[in-house]
């Protein structure tokens, strides 16, 4: 499926909260963790990394969710529909939930983290499957990488 040409548009639920991204996306990612199925009420997470300063967002946002060290979850005050996340240090990403974006079903993942936790009847078709998270920021550039080329 070709990925559709920026900019991105979508809103939450209730629509009080509207995004827009004017950048192609760095990785597309499906997160089987444990925070993440609690999260999205689902087997899984839908992930699609963007460089921050491509995103906005209009609409009045809390934090909530997981309050751990490096990692901030962002809701629509309204609908609370989980929209991104900003994760530690990384903020030059962001990684907003895919299901908001109009043309989600455009945004296969490419790769699935924390398969340790993945629910045995969850299949993801991915490219690339870690049973934790890269290892590095080095490993993590080289999957952005090659999903740019794929």
């Amino acid at each position: 499926m070709a990925l559709p040409k920026p900019p991105f548009e979508g809103s939450c639920l209730c629509g009080a909260v509207q995004i827009r991204v004017t950048a192609p996306p760095l990785l597309t990612l499906a997160c089987h963790c444990r925070d993440c199925q609690k999260l999205s009420a689902s087997a899984y997470s839908l992930t699609t990394m963007f460089p921050s300063d491509s995103f906005s967002c209009k609409g009045e946002l809390i934090e909530g969710g997981l309050f751990s060290s490096g990692r901030t979850h962002y809701f629509c005050k309204s609908c609370l529909n989980f929209i991104y996340s900003q994760i530690g240090r990384a903020h030059q990403r962001i990684n907003l939930r895919t299901s908001v974006l109009n043309e989600a079903a455009s945004f296969e993942p490419y790769v699935e983290l924390m398969t340790d936790e993945k629910m045995p009847w969850a299949h993801v078709p991915v490219s690339h499957s870690f049973s934790q998270y890269p290892a590095s920021l080095a490993e993590l550039q080289v999957l952005m990488e090659s999903y740019a080329d794929h």
